[in-house]
């Protein structure tokens, strides 16, 4: 009764199926949904051992992973806080102007969620716009300059290694170029005039952390003469600004106007693991960093009762001889630090993050005058010639693989050798920043399109093509595969959406006898069409509480988005791709 079960094509069938059904109910949980769908695959003979080689192993797919490895070192730099800080300014017009060509310009060429990444916390805590008025332009034009290049975004690149999966030659670099400026320059016109309507929610008072970072700016310092807001320390993640010490008076609050001068003292609260940030800054030190002790690796530290530090300050002490460490930062319960962190008087429960010499560990006294919390560790920048590298290396692969003259998997391979062999990146930030989840559902949905290829599950769709051949023109089989592409992209996520619809895209094209390659470019376009769920695209996600949003809020601007983009899309395949 129940054999046509046994049949492959069916089974296959229910898999696709029950695919799109758990990724629409477990959509935080994408990975585990590919993850059971390769194991069911393998274990019903569905696919071979060798074809769930080939799917971990694809070119394409490699390549996005060397990619988005290789972005970390970028990050690591201050070339995005740089464009950030150029950005923001109190007329919103124009900070809107430059926040959108810069956004689409950047992510045409970089991966879009770092961008975006990089330029929440300062947009976040501007003193001159509301956040809700930037940050879904932020997130759309982060998603439309990704469609510009293959490497903008990673649906483009997910699609290419589906592309070279099935046999056909890889997309070059600028494929998406001609329709994508067509969308950046259509959309953003629609979105510039969409933003009076976003909402103007009151920014969130910038949560003040208990621990103070006391600086210092020297007198050669390309900060001085310059104000807050000119040389960007208002828009830092996670470290905010809290009081200025100049010639033994205190300034607080800071306003954005207040201009440096030389020897000022500027003392932060904030995410201690954010520290190394302030390094970037010419000229402004961390007594850790006068006195030679790293700040890689941080130790947190509580003083204990019977201490000899209590009643004392950090300048009389003699801190670096007694322990071979230096207070980096430091906070009081119940207790707002303010003025010269060495002028202090420390108690007992006063918690120290400390910068720690090779003969620390080794000190008698370190447990007689702490508790020892945790170490801390905190976020490695780059600087100097290594920042020079990073920078210069990424932006010249990508250059070369653009002008074709190195293959992009090749350039890339040989970028990360560079950067590992460097030290601008360590073995340990590739692993952990390795999209490991990515590589899962990747593999997982080039096995699920093998699979369909091999029972003959979309055999039957050639079969309605001709059935119905005074409905499917060519036209009308694009339009279908954009739309699967974009429905899918708002139910489940971009990346799932172009994996999914990429066999019937190609079969469609097949039945159809058109040029592949304006449904291929259909599959990836629609597969970035997320503008009306915040859950569709990883950007939308990161801004859609960041910037207090609700879902009407996407809703109200994303349907016309969405309607506008879609027209461009299916005007511009066919005017630019020969079906």
């Amino acid at each position: 009764m129940f054999d046509w079960l046994m049949d492959p094509a069916v089974q296959v069938l229910v898999l696709f199926v029950a695919t799109i059904c758990g990724l629409i109910r477990f959509q935080a949980h994408s990975e585990k949904v590919f993850g059971i769908l390769l194991l069911v695959l393998y274990t019903s003979s569905l696919v071979s051992t060798e074809q769930v080689i080939l799917s971990f192993s694809n070119k394409g797919l490699l390549t996005l992973m060397l990619l988005m490895v290789c972005s970390v070192a970028l990050e690591k730099t201050k070339l995005l806080r740089v464009i950030t800080n150029y950005v923001i300014g109190s007329n919103y017009r124009l900070t809107w102007l430059r926040l959108y060509g810069l956004t689409t310009l950047s992510s045409a060429i970089l991966n879009n969620t770092a961008v975006v990444s990089t330029m929440l916390a300062p947009i976040r805590n501007n003193p001159h716009h509301k956040a809700s008025k930037l940050l879904l332009p932020l997130s759309y034009a982060a998603i439309l300059g990704g469609t510009l290049t293959l490497v903008g975004t990673s649906t483009n690149l997910i699609v290419n290694s589906l592309v070279i999966d099935s046999g056909y030659p890889s997309l070059k670099f600028f494929d998406f170029t001609a329709v994508g400026i067509c969308l950046v320059l259509g959309c953003g016109v629609l979105l510039y005039i969409l933003s009076p309507f976003l909402p103007e929610r009151g920014k969130r008072d910038v949560q003040i952390h208990d621990y103070i970072i006391d600086t210092e700016v020297s007198t050669e310092s390309d900060l001085v003469g310059k104000t807050v807001e000119q040389n960007g320390l208002r828009h830092l993640e996670s470290l905010f600004l809290v009081e200025i010490l100049r010639n033994g008076r205190l300034i607080s609050p800071v306003t954005p106007q207040e201009v440096i001068q030389p020897n000022d003292r500027l003392l932060f609260s904030g995410d201690v693991k954010k520290v190394t940030i302030l390094t970037q800054f010419d000229g402004l030190s961390l007594f850790a960093n006068n006195v030679g002790l790293p700040l890689d690796n941080l130790s947190e530290v509580v003083i204990r009762p019977e201490s000899r530090l209590i009643g004392k300050t950090l300048k009389y002490t003699g801190f670096r001889a007694l322990f071979d460490a230096a207070v980096v930062a430091i906070k009081r319960d119940g207790e707002a630090l303010s003025g010269k962190l060495g002028e202090v008087e420390l108690q007992a429960g006063d918690y120290l993050v400390l910068a720690v010499g090779d003969d620390y560990s080794s000190r008698n006294n370190i447990t007689k005058n702490f508790f020892l919390l945790s170490e801390v560790e905190t976020e490695h920048c780059l600087d100097g010639w290594k920042e020079k590298l990073a920078i210069g290396g990424f932006l010249g692969a990508i250059l070369l693989a653009a002008l074709g003259v190195v293959p992009l998997f090749k350039v890339m391979l040989i970028l990360l050798g560079v950067l590992l062999l460097s030290g601008c990146l360590s073995a340990s930030e590739a692993l952990q920043r390795m999209p490991k989840n990515i590589w899962l559902i990747i593999s997982s949905a080039l096995l699920l399109s093998q699979a369909l290829s091999n029972s003959g599950a979309l055999d039957g769709l050639e079969t309605i093509v001709h059935s119905y051949d005074y409905l499917f023109t060519p036209f009308i089989g694009l339009v279908v595969v954009y739309v699967l592409a974009w429905l899918m992209t708002e139910l489940v996520t971009n990346n799932a959406a172009a994996a999914l619809v990429f066999p019937i895209g190609i079969e469609l094209a097949s039945s159809l006898s058109v040029n592949p390659q304006a449904y291929i470019l259909a599959v990836a376009f629609g597969a970035s069409a997320s503008f009306i769920s915040p859950y569709g695209y990883q950007t939308n996600l990161m801004v859609f509480n960041a910037g207090q949003y609700k879902l009407q809020d996407f809703v109200k601007v994303g349907v016309p988005m969405c309607l506008l983009y879609g027209l461009i899309v299916l005007t511009a395949i066919p005017a630019f791709i020969r079906l």
